[in-house]
């Protein structure tokens, strides 16, 4: 079986049909505080992005961490990734950028972090693309995986309003221990692999969605987020993503 569960033209489709790219990266951005917490502990000074076309990661390692950050990908757009670092401030030299394909391309430097946010869940072989990020990763170094839980209930409106999306995502991959194991079996130390965030729901290309189906994520959004601020809790039924964290020993 094909391993890629995308190709090069699925994402570049995605990206053309993506408006305003050059977002301002705040501080607080999704994982800012672990991998800030990592970062200090472990005085990380290089980075890797691996699959993170437009770059908010690397931006945000760059920006806010002061890494030396590298992005990694099989679709760059130079002229979006050079908008989206003016707009941070940054200069097109701060961002070390290759436009390459994953599975042909062998590492011509180790990193102290390998990090991908939203990449292994689009491959069948979740161990393959984990060992190819393991790869980049420097003894001592730290691997970092963020993806979506869509066993969650935000994986139900994805099936429900956006099959197509869906379809995408090895669903079976979404596992905190199934992760955790490939890790260990590659002999990394296993830091934290577990559900994370109370709750969320999101649509791709929300917009063009039925008024109806709108209303409705709205309605359950809302319902969702007052239920996790009262009773706050990371779950395999609510939380809307993934993260692990694992060391490679010296």
């Amino acid at each position: 079986m094909d391993n890629q569960l995308t190709d090069r033209a699925f994402w570049v489709k995605y990206w053309e049909n993506k408006t305003d790219l050059a977002v301002n990266i705040p501080a607080d951005y999704l994982f800012h505080q672990q991998l800030g917490a990592m970062v200090k502990q472990q005085q990380v000074k290089t980075a890797i992005e691996l699959g993170g076309f437009p770059g908010y990661y690397a931006v945000f390692l760059r920006k806010y961490l002061k890494l030396d950050v590298t992005l990694l990908d099989y679709f760059v757009h130079p002229p979006i990734t050079q908008k989206l670092l003016q707009t941070n401030g940054l200069q097109e030299n701060d961002i070390h950028i290759i436009e390459t394909d994953l599975f042909h391309y062998v590492p011509e430097q180790h990193y102290d972090l390998v990090l991908s946010c939203g990449l292994i869940e689009h491959f069948n072989d979740t161990a393959d693309i984990i060992n190819r990020h393991i790869n980049f990763v420097k003894p001592g170094g730290t691997l970092f995986l963020t993806l979506p839980n869509f066993k969650a209930l935000n994986g139900w409106f994805q099936k429900t309003f956006d099959k197509a999306n869906y379809d995408k995502h090895n669903i079976d991959c979404m596992d905190p221990s199934l992760l955790a194991d490939i890790c260990k079996q590659a002999g990394l130390e296993v830091i934290q692999s577990r559900y994370f965030g109370n709750f969320s729901l999101w649509l791709e290309n929300e917009k063009e969605k039925p008024a109806a189906v709108r209303l409705f994520k709205k309605a359950v959004w809302f319902a969702g987020k007052v239920f996790t601020k009262v009773v706050p809790f990371n779950s395999r039924a609510l939380s809307p993503y993934i993260l692990l964290e694992a060391r490679k020993p010296l």
